[in-house]
């Protein structure tokens, strides 16, 4: 199956953009859903995809990038418990 390039992007930005968030008080990068987000579609713009093309592929963004942030703040949480 072809993945599209809207897919590939996604899921190569939510790799390396999208983290658990820092504990112990340490500033980190920003995690907001929103922010995230912002910076998701403006990323793909530069690489010559739409916020619509992105949409196909995951359905609601912000929901698609609540929900990864919220995978990763569960595993981190999990790995230190």
């Amino acid at each position: 199956m072809m993945t599209s390039k809207a897919r590939e992007y996604i899921d190569f930005w939510i790799e390396t953009s999208v983290h658990a968030a820092e504990q112990y008080g340490t500033p980190g990068a920003s995690q907001s859903v929103n922010d995230l987000v912002s910076r998701l579609i403006e990323g793909a713009r530069g690489q010559g995809i739409s916020e619509r093309d992105m949409a196909n592929e995951v359905g609601d963004l912000t929901g698609y990038v609540r929900d990864k942030l919220s995978a990763a703040n569960r595993a981190e949480n999990d790995r230190r418990h």
